[in-house]
C-alpha cells in the first residue's frame, strides 16, 4: 500500500545514478527474482550496481530490508500526516486522507510489486516477519485514533480503527494487483469510503 511518494534517499551531487537507493532496490529485486531470495547476496546486488558492500549498507541495513523500505516509509509518512490532520477534520477522513496522499502507485507498478509479493511470500522467514511490518502501519493508525479519543493506542477501539483500516486497504491492494486497470488510489478511495461508513447502503 504503499506509499504524497514517501521520503527517498537521493543520490548526493556527483555520485552516480546506480548508488541511489531506488536503483539498488530494483537491482536487487531483479536478482531475487532471477537466482532467489536466499541465493542472492549483499555482494551480487553491490557488484551489479557497480557500488561497494558498504554503499549498500548506507542505504539498507539488512537484505530483507530492500522489500519493505518503501513501506516502512510510508508508515513514516502516515505518522507525519496524521500528526498535521486539522482538528477540525473527522477521525476517519483524517486517515482515509492521509492514506490516499502516502500512496502513489500507479498501473505501471503492479508488476514490480508483484514481485516482491511474491518473494515475500515464498520465503518463510520474509512471510513471517510481514506481521511486524503491517502491525507498524495498522499501529500509526492506532496512535493517532487514541489521541483523538483520548485512550491509550493498544485499547480496543484504537486497534480496532488501525487494524480495519489495514484490512480494507490491503483488500483494495490485492484487487488492484489482480486488475492493474486504475492507479492504487482509486482502490483506495472506494474501500476507504465504505469503511468510513461502515458499509452501509451497500446492500441492494
Amino acid at each position: 500500500m504503499s506509499t504524497g511518494s514517501p521520503a527517498r534517499s537521493e543520490p548526493r551531487s556527483g555520485r552516480p545514478r546506480a548508488t541511489s537507493r531506488n536503483a539498488l532496490e530494483r537491482i536487487a529485486l531483479e536478482l531475487f527474482t532471477e537466482h532467489g531470495f536466499e541465493a542472492t547476496t549483499v555482494e551480487q546486488i553491490a557488484d551489479r550496481a557497480g557500488v561497494s558492500r558498504r554503499t549498500f549498507f548506507r542505504y539498507f541495513d539488512t537484505k530483507a530490508d530492500v522489500l519493505w523500505s518503501e513501506f516502512d516509509a510510508e508508515v513514516q509518512t502516515l505518522h507525519r500526516l496524521l500528526s498535521e490532520a486539522p482538528a477540525g477534520q473527522s477521525l476517519t477522513e483524517s486517515i482515509k486522507q492521509a492514506v490516499l496522499t502516502a500512496n502513489h502507485y500507479g498501473v505501471d507498478d503492479v508488476a514490480s510489486l508483484r514481485a516482491r509479493m511474491e518473494v515475500v511470500t515464498n520465503v518463510p522467514a520474509l512471510n513471517a516477519a510481514s506481521t511486524m511490518h503491517y502491525d507498524s502501519w495498522a499501529g500509526a493508525l492506532a496512535e493517532f485514533a487514541a489521541r483523538r479519543l483520548g485512550q491509550q493506542p493498544d485499547d480496543l477501539i484504537p486497534q480496532a480503527i488501525g487494524f480495519s483500516a489495514l484490512g480494507v486497504c490491503r483488500a483494495a491492494f490485492d484487487q488492484w494487483v489482480a486488475r492493474r486497470d486504475a492507479d492504487l488510489i482509486s482502490y483506495l478511495d472506494r474501500a476507504l469510503s465504505a469503511w468510513q461508513t461502515g458499509f452501509a447502503g451497500l446492500e441492494q
